[in-house]
């Protein structure tokens, strides 16, 4: 049996849930990762509430949809970031409050432990979102950084982030980092030492997502063999990179995405150059069966096209693994 393919509703919020609801459903899809912005999923209900769980449930039943995930990147980012102006743009106003920055992290803090406690309302085994990350500015190492300061880095993260995966224990759910720029771990090797950091304890892993490891030139598919245990969300989403010198580098030269200078852009699936067949075939190995969820991004192409031809190429693509050896047929019996 093939997973579930599911759009991540995310850079959907401008539309009305039910409205989407109808449209994924005619696009194919199997069911809606539920972002908790727009109107999608409102935490404070979630975790109070079970009868708006349940009109939740039922809104994307009546259109034949699933749900098996909540995502909240963007309250989550708040909670071990170097908060600035930037982020009350993200941020629900309660969350932003004053905007003075402890504060900030505190209320983003107590929001997330409110997801873990919605999503078990909803019957749900995973969250995904974003951690921040404190040392994320010191990225290229000028003025030179000691590895005291990154590791105390490291450190300041599970601090914050360990008392919200003591509520994630409590009400058995799981946090799924993304792992991507900006956040604590954007690699292979900072995901291993995020993991180091929090104790390796169980109610944190990764919410897989190709596209944001392969134009850095890190391995997307050994990610998944190395973390197989860790992967307890899993993205479908492209991005394509230039085998040729660009105006602007990896770091994209402050140009918005769908520039022509850009030496990578997010695109819509199988457009781009994750290699998706070995991405498949690897989640496979590791027996991963949870959904594949489509974030779509291109900005090149109009989104409801893409939505679509999305789903199509990631059923598609999909395949479960074999339980027999292909040449058993061959081999008589004595």
């Amino acid at each position: 049996m093939t997973r579930p393919v599911t759009l991540f509703t995310g850079q959907w919020a401008d539309l009305p849930l039910e409205e989407l609801c109808r449209k994924a459903a005619g696009w194919g899809y199997d069911g809606l990762e539920l972002a908790c912005w727009g109107d999608h999923f409102d935490v404070t209900r979630g975790a109070e509430d079970l009868d708006y769980c349940q009109e939740r449930r039922e809104l994307l039943e009546a259109h034949g949809l699933g749900v098996w995930a909540i995502s909240n990147h963007l309250v989550g980012q708040a909670v071990a970031d170097v908060v600035d102006e930037r982020h009350k743009d993200i941020l629900p106003p309660h969350v932003w409050g004053d905007g003075d920055p402890d504060g900030v992290r505190s209320r983003a803090a107590e929001e997330m432990k409110q997801t873990a406690r919605a999503a078990a309302n909803m019957r749900l085994e995973v969250v995904n979102g974003f951690t921040g990350s404190p040392i994320w500015p010191l990225l290229y190492s000028f003025p030179p950084v000691s590895p005291e300061t990154i590791e105390n880095g490291f450190q300041e993260f599970a601090a914050l982030w360990n008392p919200i995966l003591d509520v994630f224990d409590e009400v058995d759910v799981r946090f799924a980092l993304e792992v991507h720029p900006t956040e604590i771990a954007f690699d292979i090797v900072t995901a291993e030492r995020a993991l180091e950091a929090v104790g390796y304890r169980e109610a944190f892993g990764f919410n897989y997502d190709p596209s944001h490891l392969a134009y850095q030139g890190v391995d997307c598919v050994a990610f998944i063999l190395r973390f197989e245990s860790r992967i307890f969300h899993a993205h479908m989403k492209d991005v394509w990179w230039s085998s040729n010198p660009m105006p602007s580098g990896v770091f994209g030269g402050h140009l918005p995405f769908g520039d022509q200078d850009r030496f990578w852009d997010f695109r819509s699936l199988g457009r781009g150059r994750v290699p998706f067949e070995e991405v498949i075939r690897a989640l496979n190995r590791v027996g991963y069966k949870g959904p594949l969820s489509v974030e779509w991004e291109d900005a090149g192409m109009e989104r409801e096209h893409g939505a679509a031809e999305a789903c199509r190429y990631v059923r598609d693509l999909d395949f479960p693994a074999s339980e027999t050896a292909f040449d058993a047929a061959f081999q008589q019996d004595e």
